[in-house]
């Protein structure tokens, strides 16, 4: 007996207030088991994701669902008060028990617990489970003493605790260390129910049942691996070339005998105008009424034969893959190979970035990768680094800060505005064409940031930076692969490697650090 999907889209479109249509018509399903769902950035995944857990409401059509959603986004909370328990989406619900435990009867109070109970129990073997040394005493501890990674972790373990049959993954592991990597994947092998991972990460997307890619408005869905899908799409691809090719070589020889054809028919005119000097009126009237319609015909047939040559042709390109990448010209900032950027020193050994010099920060999710760059950068309320006599210094004060979890970015604010308040001695017109440039163009503009999807808003903040006047001496880039499709890493890393000034780079993409070229590396731990 086949089983129902668990969330269906029927005819869904949605569009923004400012009139950019997201998606289109857009019928597709999810059913039990791990659907890995991917599309370049931009394409409308993060939105789909929103609108299946009703952050979001269709402009048309219906989406149904056959249990309680549940979300892992891209962007956990910023909010400074958040804690574990609101992590682990039982804030509201401990609260309420400790209130009764305390001996508050308030009938409210019951109703928040219901037969949670034990949730401080369920927690701390949640916690547990993920291996970071977290207990029921880490409840309340602040968000903020934990990395990007750590709260990934312990946000996906109050996913699986509460137990929702649908669940979506936005992203899951963006800052995550090889270890952390490792339980996640464990989770996903071993989840019940529905799972839909959206990801980038090759990886990851070897654990799936089936990958579901959202491209130009419709979705394609493969059973199967991303390897597969990508081997299945390779075949495809080849398959379209070829038919290109030939739809190409049959529109070059029918144009060629269309033209071959009407010179034919110039030559019988201008015969037969001769030949009609010769002959009786009447005879000539009908000789050249014959020869215009002989020749009417065969322009008829030459450009129907053409047109449908050019169709087919038009037709198999329409198959063909081909996508926008983004443009990254980073400006040169005019460092000296003589001129002191930054120290950084660890357990009191010094490490001197001097010229255009490129570093990687590595060590594992904790250790303080983070807190060293916000030190390095002066970002205000920077912790005193965890590690003995490890801290982070700048020499210059023209800085470039791209923090992991991309908060440059004022929500409430257009795209546009972001942009412009980072260069306010460069006219709009070249604002706005330097923006092209990142994909960033037309009504995207005049969004709210709180609206980018997380490729689109990384692009709007290395925007910010690349735009900044006068540029920046010193980049510092937390994480900067994570949200981007694999086209637009091959972009970023071409332009970080032509870059004319210093580099401070944080990745656990060691695939990504390694193309970079790295003068030198600080392990962290």
């Amino acid at each position: 007996m086949p089983i129902s999907p668990s969330v269906v889209l029927d005819d869904v479109s949605f569009t923004w207030p400012d009139g950019t249509v997201a998606l289109s018509h857009l019928t597709t399903a999810f059913g039990r088991g791990r659907t890995g769902l991917v599309g370049r950035n931009g394409a409308g995944k993060s939105t789909l994701v929103r609108l299946a857990t009703g952050q979001l409401h269709p402009s048309s059509g219906r989406i149904t669902t056959s249990g309680r959603v549940d979300l892992l986004p891209q962007r956990l909370t910023g909010d400074p008060s958040a804690t574990v328990t609101d992590l682990l989406g039982i804030r509201d619900t401990v609260t309420a028990l400790r209130a009764v435990l305390g001996g508050d009867v308030s009938p409210g109070l019951f109703d928040a617990v219901g037969d949670d109970w034990d949730v401080e129990e369920r927690a701390a073997a949640a916690l547990s489970g993920i291996g970071l040394g977290l207990d029921a005493d880490d409840l309340d501890r602040p968000v903020g003493t934990l990395s990007g990674g750590q709260a990934v972790l312990v946000a996906v373990a109050g996913i699986r605790m509460r137990r929702a049959p649908v669940v979506f993954l936005d992203e899951p592991t963006n800052n995550l260390d090889r270890r952390a990597r490792g339980v996640l994947l464990e989770m996903v092998d071993s989840w019940s129910g529905t799972l839909v991972v959206v990801s980038h990460d090759r990886e990851l997307l070897e654990h799936v049942d089936e990958v579901a890619e959202l491209r130009a408005g419709s979705m394609t869905v493969f059973g199967g691996t991303f390897s597969a899908f990508e081997e299945h799409v390779a075949v495809q691809q080849a398959a379209v070339e070829r038919e290109v090719r030939v739809a190409d070589q049959r529109h070059r020889t029918e144009k060629r005998q269309r033209i071959e054809a009407e010179t034919k028919i110039a030559r019988r005119a201008k015969a037969g105008e001769k030949a009609g000097r010769s002959m009786p009126k009447i005879l000539a009237n009908e000789a050249r009424k014959k020869a215009q319609e002989t020749a009417g015909r065969l322009r008829a047939g030459s450009a129907d034969d053409e047109a449908a040559a050019l169709e087919d042709k038009r037709e198999a390109q329409l198959r063909l893959r081909v996508d926008e990448s983004i443009h990254v010209a980073l400006p040169d900032p005019d460092v000296p190979a003589s001129k002191r950027i930054a120290t950084i020193t660890v357990r009191g050994r010094d490490t001197i970035v001097q010229g255009p010099e490129r570093i990687a920060v590595a060590g594992d999710n904790g250790v303080g990768k983070t807190t060293l760059l916000e030190q390095l950068v002066g970002a205000p309320g920077a912790r005193e680094h965890p590690l003995p006599d490890t801290s982070a210094t700048a020499h210059v004060d023209r800085i470039g800060y791209l923090p992991q979890r991309k908060d440059s970015l004022d929500d409430d604010a257009s795209v546009f505005d972001n942009v412009r308040r980072r260069a306010p001695g460069i006219p709009d017109a070249e604002v706005k064409n330097r923006l092209a440039r990142f994909l960033v163009r037309g009504d995207t503009l005049g969004r709210p940031a709180s609206a980018l999807s997380g490729g689109e808003r990384f692009r709007v903040a290395l925007a910010s930076l690349v735009l900044a006047d006068p540029p920046p001496q010193l980049l510092v880039l937390d994480e900067p692969t994570n949200d981007l499709d694999l086209t637009s890493v091959d972009q970023v890393v071409d332009a970080l490697r032509s870059y004319r000034g210093a580099l401070v780079v944080v990745s656990h993409d060691e695939t990504f650090l390694d193309r970079l070229e790295l003068t030198a590396r600080i392990e962290l731990g």
